[in-house]
């Protein structure tokens, strides 16, 4: 019975984890912002300007990726640039593979 029930919640983790994830990646704006991230660490101005969005809507939107762990801060004297957490987008990679995956026969 406990092993069924250590099953059932790792389980109920990952899937807690499956709906964040694409909670998270759930705006346009913030999947924009990840591809933008995974090319080159960007400070905020820099974000705001290539997505024509305020400096303060961006903070907005990198706070809850910096919340999820998917970007990383990074202070570079008087700026902060923010990079992809590489290990955050390969995990997050894998749940979203294990769930989309086909069915083996």
């Amino acid at each position: 019975m406990r092993v069924c029930l250590i099953g059932f919640r790792r389980a109920m983790m990952d899937e807690t984890k499956l709906a964040r994830m694409f909670k998270v990646l759930s705006v346009n704006t913030r999947v924009r912002m990840v591809k933008l991230l995974k090319e080159r660490s960007l400070c905020v101005n820099a974000l705001a300007r290539s997505l024509d969005m305020t400096p303060a809507a961006v903070s907005q939107h990198l706070r809850v990726l910096r919340d999820s762990d998917l970007v990383i801060a990074e202070k570079r004297g008087y700026f902060v640039h923010y990079r992809v957490n590489e290990e955050t987008l390969s995990q997050w990679r894998e749940i979203a593979d294990n769930l989309l995956r086909p069915k083996e026969k």
